[in-house]
């Protein structure tokens, strides 16, 4: 059977591959778990585990696509029916007819939450998940309860639900009003960033100055320039356009560099230790002497790679772009193929 298309610019992980991407675990806490509903409702409820786990049960296979351009198809997960768990025994709404919005909330040290329309979400038929791939939700991937909402990209699958609000007014989340994700999260569109807000006149003022260091400069608009020797420690460059930018012997440790267009770019010597590359695109790029150790490679691209495995564009890697093996294992089969092919230095550990 021929797999369903992919969303525009993701890329298949390993079969069995799951990658975590943001927190790692929920806030600690002695309470005992419960999910709430709040907000617009005729009456709160409260479930807790054992609750969730003795209602009716769904088994769903989902495609998961990730903002940061990873995609796994047919995933299975097992819960319950958003839909059945907000009305009550006769069919009837939990929620007032005002209600317009759904807040879902973690359980996290940093109030992590999103959002969706009410009428939006019924028709995407989400699921209150309690396990995936036939066992039960890892800590680290929202355990012991989180959503699951198709259609969407991931971050609207909230880890570690503890709260869902209905809302007369929509309520913006974490990665929505913090990170500059677009509320949309349509992959078919590539809703993945609202527009920046960083003006002309001080993108140039940063880029005169070459010192990016611990700025938040999403969708920053750099292509084709000479920025050799730039100091972008600790930066927040999401969606970033360096392409056929000038970047010799950048400093990018630390930095947030996710889903930045890197095509063609001069990366000699550039550092990228430690930074957060996950689908990041380096095709065509010169990353001889590159240092690319314990770097976030989730999703990245080095080759623009066609369905009957042709590369293209492939970048410039040699002896001396130094990686750790644990970086490259979160490549796709085919990028990290064709990364290991150009004989780059492998650090294992």
């Amino acid at each position: 059977m021929t797999s369903p298309p992919l969303p525009p610019n993701q890329q298949l992980v390993k079969r069995h591959c799951w990658p975590v991407v943001g927190e790692r675990a929920p806030s600690q806490t002695t309470t005992p778990w419960t999910v709430t509903l709040a907000g617009e409702v005729k009456v709160d409820r409260h479930w807790s585990l054992n609750d969730l786990a003795a209602l009716p049960q769904t088994t769903r296979r989902i495609d998961v696509h990730c903002v940061t351009r990873w995609s796994r198809l047919q995933m299975e997960f097992r819960g319950i029916r958003f839909a059945e768990l907000v009305t009550d025994a006769g069919g009837e709404p939990l929620y007032k007819p005002q209600a317009r919005f759904v807040s879902f909330v973690a359980r996290s040290e940093r109030s992590h939450s999103t959002s969706l329309p009410l009428r939006e979400l019924l028709d995407l038929d989400p699921l209150v998940a309690l396990r995936a791939d036939g066992a039960p939700l890892p800590i680290e991937h929202g355990g012991p309860v989180r959503m699951v909402v198709p259609g969407k990209y991931f971050y609207k699958s909230i880890k570690w639900l503890e709260r869902i609000e209905f809302l007369t007014d929509d309520r913006l989340g974490y990665w929505e009003s913090e990170a500059g994700y677009h509320n949309g999260a349509d992959p078919w569109k590539e809703q993945r960033y609202i527009a920046s807000s960083l003006s002309k006149q001080d993108a140039a003022r940063l880029i005169r100055q070459r010192d990016f260091r611990a700025r938040d400069l999403l969708g920053l608009q750099a292509n084709g320039m000479e920025l050799a020797n730039l100091n972008a420690v600790n930066a927040r460059l999401r969606n970033a356009d360096f392409r056929n930018t000038s970047l010799h012997g950048a400093d990018f440790r630390g930095a947030n560099l996710s889903n930045a267009h890197l095509e063609s770019a001069d990366l000699r010597e550039a550092n990228f230790r430690g930074a957060d590359l996950e689908g990041a695109d380096f095709s065509a790029a010169d990353l001889r002497g590159a240092d690319l150790r314990d770097a976030s490679l989730f999703g990245a691209s080095f080759a623009v790679i066609d369905t009957d495995g042709n590369r293209n564009n492939v970048a410039s890697i040699d002896q001396s772009t130094k990686v750790t093996a644990t970086s490259l294992d979160a490549l796709t089969p085919e990028q990290r193929d064709c990364f290991r092919s150009q004989s780059a230095s492998v650090e294992e550990r």
